[in-house]
């Protein structure tokens, strides 16, 4: 029978334990690479354990074609990564910050000019012109289908258009109120004057009231990514809620 002391150690400071300091010759086996390997293996936190044993470790210059890992290098090339991918993330945050705040403004800057309006034909007009170029967009429709009774507005604004009944629903669906549509040329029945220039669009719906016909604004832009699905849809909501209450106010509805 095997003498216990002369069997594999199950680590290696098991091995050092089972052979008394200064003993030297056969009996003192030193451990085979394999058995070192597969004890770490074993046990993955053996390092984190012992970290004092990294200052005694020599580390690979490079890697090598015998599938030797260059710890040291790979740890730099991970930490490289991190870095690079958390700066990549700060960036896109603070650009994405920066848009969102740069749109509050413009919209703010916007609904501001639809507050001075004088009139409900001055209040249509500064919707469907100057609202283009406080949001730095293209074209801004305001489409109505038809009514019964017609608004009091004495000729049709420049800038609204007639939809054909169920258009709205058609675009937006029964429940959707914003829709953004990305890279489609524009639809001319929305754009009938900007139609080859549009290149992007949102649609908003308006719920003005009972007793007034399906309306949606449409904002038009030349730049295919202006509006895409999938961006927020909250500063566009807030719009035609304005509009909605701007509209009802001039021309004494009911909520």
């Amino acid at each position: 029978m095997a003498n216990r002391r002369d069997a594999a150690p199950d680590s290696p400071e098991r091995a050092e334990r089972s052979v008394p300091e200064g003993v030297e010759g056969p009996s003192r086996r030193a451990l085979g690479a394999g058995e070192v390997a597969a004890y770490l293996r074993r046990h993955p936190d053996f390092l984190k354990r012992h970290p004092e044993l990294l200052d005694a470790m020599v580390p690979p210059v490079r890697a090598t074609g015998d599938g030797v890992v260059d710890f040291q290098q790979a740890m730099v090339d991970r930490l490289r990564r991190d870095v690079a991918q958390a700066l990549e993330a700060r960036d896109e945050l603070i650009s994405l910050s920066r848009a969102n705040a740069l749109a509050q403004q413009r919209l703010h800057r916007g609904l501001l000019g639809l507050l001075a309006a004088r009139s409900f034909e001055h209040l249509i007009e500064t919707l469907t012109t100057d609202l283009a170029l406080a949001l730095d967009i293209d074209a801004v429709s305001l489409c109505v289908e038809p009514a019964e009774v017609e608004l009091s507005a004495p000729k049709r604004p420049l800038g609204v258009y007639r939809l054909e009944a169920g258009t709205v629903d058609a675009l937006l669906g029964s429940s959707r109120t914003v829709r953004l549509i990305g890279d489609t040329p524009g639809d001319t029945a929305i754009f009938p004057a900007a139609a080859g220039l549009v290149r992007s669009a949102a649609l908003i719906r308006l719920n003005i009231g009972p007793t007034t016909p399906p309306a949606l604004i449409a904002l038009g832009s030349r730049d295919p990514a202006h509006f895409e699905e999938g961006q927020g849809t909250e500063l566009l909501t807030f719009l035609g809620q304005a509009v909605e209450h701007l509209v009802r106010a001039w021309l004494d509805l009911p909520e």
